[in-house]
């Protein structure tokens, strides 16, 4: 069963069993908040069909009341305003952001997908669960076939996006602002949007801003 799961999929199934850990987690709070998504979060799809895709945007994980709340990556807390925002100022998505996912708000030629799909407790997945989910990571990279650039948001996403890609963290270390090729496809990292970073300075809005005006040019978008 496992390795039917895991064998090409890019979307994990809700109950996955994968990591016992997350499962675990995750079916405490399906008892807790029926009402919730609590599962594996899919990767949020332009309307268009995966062949438009040309920017891939890979979180860390999904937030508790966030997106396993909401079931739509970057949905439901702060972390959300921040890159929906900057995403509609560059052309990358385009109507309402309501924090939910019946909202009108709508990717253009742009996924969202997260490293580790299912929450983590106190956001911290382990490296086996990072390297687990890695399989839905790379399946979901090779699913759009005009993909040019991905934004990582993290360290961590970052790395798992190196080792998805088949490059050496080492030889593509994560640095805010820097941009790596591996393959054809061009990788911008970035401090995560979340609270925290943005609340200690450790990101500013320019800073995050300054990383998709770059994604913009070199997808030939005026800046």
């Amino acid at each position: 069963m496992i390795d039917a799961i895991l064998r090409g999929a890019a979307e994990p199934p809700h109950d996955c069993p994968l990591c016992p850990r997350l499962h675990d987690f995750v079916a405490e709070w399906r008892a807790k908040e029926p009402g919730w998504f609590n599962g594996p979060v899919p990767t949020f799809l332009p309307a268009s069909d995966d062949a438009s895709v040309r920017l891939l945007i890979i979180g860390l994980a999904p937030g508790l009341r966030g997106a396993n709340r909401t079931g739509r990556p970057f949905t439901g807390d702060y972390a959300g305003d921040l890159l929906y925002r900057t995403l509609k100022s560059f052309g990358f998505a385009r109507g309402e952001f309501l924090a939910r996912p019946d909202d009108s708000l709508e990717l253009i030629d742009t996924a969202i997908t997260n490293a580790v799909r299912c929450v983590p407790p106190a956001n911290k997945p382990e490296s086996s669960e990072i390297n687990t989910c890695r399989g839905f990571l790379s399946a979901t990279v090779g699913r759009f076939p005009n993909l040019r650039a991905i934004v990582t948001l993290g360290a961590i996403a970052h790395q798992s996006t190196i080792r998805a890609l088949g490059g050496r963290v080492a030889a593509h270390p994560f640095k805010h602002g820097a941009a790596t090729e591996i393959g054809g496809v061009s990788v911008f990292s970035s401090y995560h949007c979340s609270r925290y970073n943005t609340n200690t300075g450790v990101l500013t809005e320019e800073m995050f801003v300054g990383v998709f005006a770059n994604v913009a040019r070199f997808l030939g978008r005026n800046v």
